[in-house]
């Protein structure tokens, strides 16, 4: 088996490439003059490993191009961050349930998938391969635990990421909560722990995306005025769009990490070693 990768997962690729003990090869990526994108992979296998997080279009263009690239191969799609997962509805006529357009797209030339942490996993069911969510919650807790915060209090944003913050929370036996929204009045809104008070507490939010991190901003401004000690912010998928980090940063939060899934400056947490053993767990069944 060998590795290749989109060019916004090259790090992730070589991360996972590593724990596997299997080569990277090397792609060349260039444009034609009328923009449209062009690339070259070195010499594959018998069996490919793509790597690409679909963080933005170019992306999907070029994982699209990686797939028909290695068509003489059996080919394994990792895709880290699935872009459009989170439109897996249709809520007005006339709309396209983007996540399965998506999926369906970049099924074809592939035996498997995985995906990391996604929205939903309803739309799994979109791809016309096998598809399997792996989640990275114990290396976020394991993140969590090298910060050496004193008994943390790990906060899901709603009851909707409870289960992914309890997992967070099992690495270290540390309390769980989720926020809750209560409206006070007809202009004031309170944002707090639903059973926990945040009082004297080093808080962790954590959920699997932060996009423009507003209403992340808004609970840690309220959780400082409820007297939390300190308040950090973890992800799986850092997207950060619209000064996001700033935004964070601003409202008190002291420090904003997310995963190499979606790789920025932000990503202190590596997918590599869950990707390389479901990978591993895959080959053996």
């Amino acid at each position: 088996m060998r590795i290749i990768s989109t060019e916004r997962s090259q790090v992730l690729a070589a991360r996972i490439a590593e724990k596997l003990g299997i080569p990277v090869v090397e792609t060349k990526f260039t444009r034609f003059p009328d923009g449209e994108m062009y690339l070259r992979c070195g010499e594959l296998d018998d069996d490919t490993l793509i790597v690409s997080s679909v963080v933005d279009n170019d992306m999907f263009v070029q994982t699209l191009l990686t797939i028909d690239a290695a068509d003489e191969s059996r080919n394994t799609l990792v895709v880290p961050y699935l872009g459009y997962s989170r439109q897996d509805k249709r809520f007005f006529p006339g709309e396209p349930i983007s996540a399965r357009a998506v999926a369906r797209a970049l099924s074809s030339g592939i035996d498997r998938v995985f995906v990391v942490n996604i929205h939903d996993r309803g739309v799994l069911d979109h791809f016309g391969a096998p598809a399997e969510d792996v989640t990275i919650a114990p290396a976020v807790g394991g993140y969590i635990g090298d910060l050496h915060l004193k008994n943390p209090l790990v906060l899901a944003p709603d009851e909707g990421a409870i289960n992914f913050a309890a997992d967070v929370a099992a690495v270290g036996g540390w309390d769980c909560d989720h926020l809750e929204k209560t409206r006070l009045s007809g202009e004031e809104v309170r944002i707090a722990p639903k059973t926990i008070d945040a009082a004297g507490q080093d808080v962790v939010i954590v959920d699997d995306i932060i996009s423009t991190g507003g209403t992340l901003a808004t609970a840690a401004c309220m959780l400082r005025e409820q007297g939390a000690a300190s308040i950090h912010a973890a992800c799986v998928h850092g997207v950060l769009t619209s000064g996001a980090y700033t935004r964070l940063r601003a409202a008190g939060v002291s420090s904003v990490v997310s995963s190499d899934t979606y790789e920025n400056a932000s990503s202190f947490i590596s997918a590599a070693n869950t990707i390389a053993t479901a990978i591993r767990e895959d080959a053996h069944r």
